[in-house]
């Protein structure tokens, strides 16, 4: 089953270094703002949105930049 990673603003570049570290430097991934933790309702609802029309796009657009 397809899936699709979920980044913070914050940790992209400890992400990206993951990726290449694992073999795959093209990885891409959906990436919301930081902090997740003290947003409010409306607030995770808006990453939530993002991440899933990222994730859409990284699904069905192939190798899409967007991060």
């Amino acid at each position: 089953m397809p899936g699709v990673g979920v980044m913070t603003t914050r940790f992209v570049s400890a992400a990206d270094l993951m990726a290449r570290v694992l073999g795959f430097p093209q990885y891409q991934y959906a990436v919301i703002g930081h902090p997740v933790s003290s947003a409010d309702d409306a607030g995770l609802r808006a990453m939530a949105v993002s991440a899933a029309e990222q994730a859409s796009r990284l699904l069905t657009g192939g190798l899409s930049a967007i991060v």
